[in-house]
């Protein structure tokens, strides 16, 4: 998917929306099975209730690894399902982070074989551990400035110019990442960073986990996030679209959760 085809998307729905699937059996509604068959199965239901308002989708890998050869091939079977919806981003949240050949082989098992448009990297082994996933129609989205506490330990550690060593990453990610085929993640909790990053990266769209659940609103995200004309933004939402509702009826509920989120999105929309 070209990053045209993303903003026509985006204009179309008036939507910035990416679904976030982070499949936790111990929360699903009881009628669904405890297996990585039944896991699947919810996914792709919701899947299919969030379509008309969502733009992207985002699978998390690690709850479908956490259960072994059945969850890879839980993960399949969704990465197949969300085939069926071509202008839809597929996101892998990976957050790969090696280099050379380990890297080159991430890239090609979860871009092509699973076929997924995007997965999330890690920067820290530098330009190296980043640039195999730039594959011809693919997405590399890599970590900027993250939400969670552990985000004090590094990214926002002071450098000698004073500025935080976040700032430097994004220095390079300028150089090194066209926006055409690259994004960056950026929490929604930190207003002011998110603001900051843009001042930084005028052009890449950022994907920003954070918002719901975890403490970040939509209006903070679009006021300091947007891109006149393009929007610029992918805002995840998970549990809050996933959890809705724990009964049969939790597809209606997702869909009004994610129906109600995109509303918010219009009301904020950039001129």
């Amino acid at each position: 998917m070209t990053r045209a085809q993303l903003i026509a998307q985006i204009q179309a729905k008036k939507s910035v929306l990416c679904v976030g699937l982070d499949p936790d059996m111990d929360k699903m509604p009881a009628h669904f099975p405890r297996t990585a068959e039944g896991l699947a199965d919810f996914c792709c239901a919701i899947i299919d209730a969030t379509a008309p308002y969502a733009v992207a989708y985002k699978p998390n890998l690690a709850f479908f690894e956490a259960l072994g050869v059945g969850g890879w091939q839980a993960l399949a079977r969704v990465a197949d399902h969300l085939r069926s919806y071509p202008h839809h981003l597929s996101i892998a949240d990976a957050k790969r982070g090696d280099i050379g050949n380990t890297a080159t082989k991430y890239a090609q098992g979860i871009l092509n074989e699973l076929g997924f448009h995007a997965i999330t990297v890690a920067p820290y082994m530098g330009q190296d551990s980043l640039q195999p996933f730039a594959l011809p129609g693919k997405w590399g989205i890599a970590l900027g400035l993250t939400s969670n506490p552990g985000a004090n330990d590094f990214q926002l550690q002071s450098m000698a110019d004073g500025r935080p060593l976040y700032a430097h990453v994004l220095d390079a990610y300028r150089a090194w990442m066209s926006p055409e085929q690259w994004m960056v993640v950026v929490g929604a909790t930190r207003p002011e960073g998110l603001a900051a990053v843009r001042t930084q990266l005028p052009e890449h769209f950022f994907l920003v986990p954070g918002v719901g659940a975890q403490g970040g609103t939509v209006e903070d995200v679009m006021k300091a996030g947007a891109i006149s004309g393009e929007v610029g933004l992918l805002i995840n939402s998970s549990r809050g679209i996933l959890y809705a509702s724990s009964g049969e009826d939790f597809a209606e509920a997702a869909a009004a959760e994610a129906e109600r989120l995109v509303e918010e999105m219009k009301s904020h929309w950039p001129a």
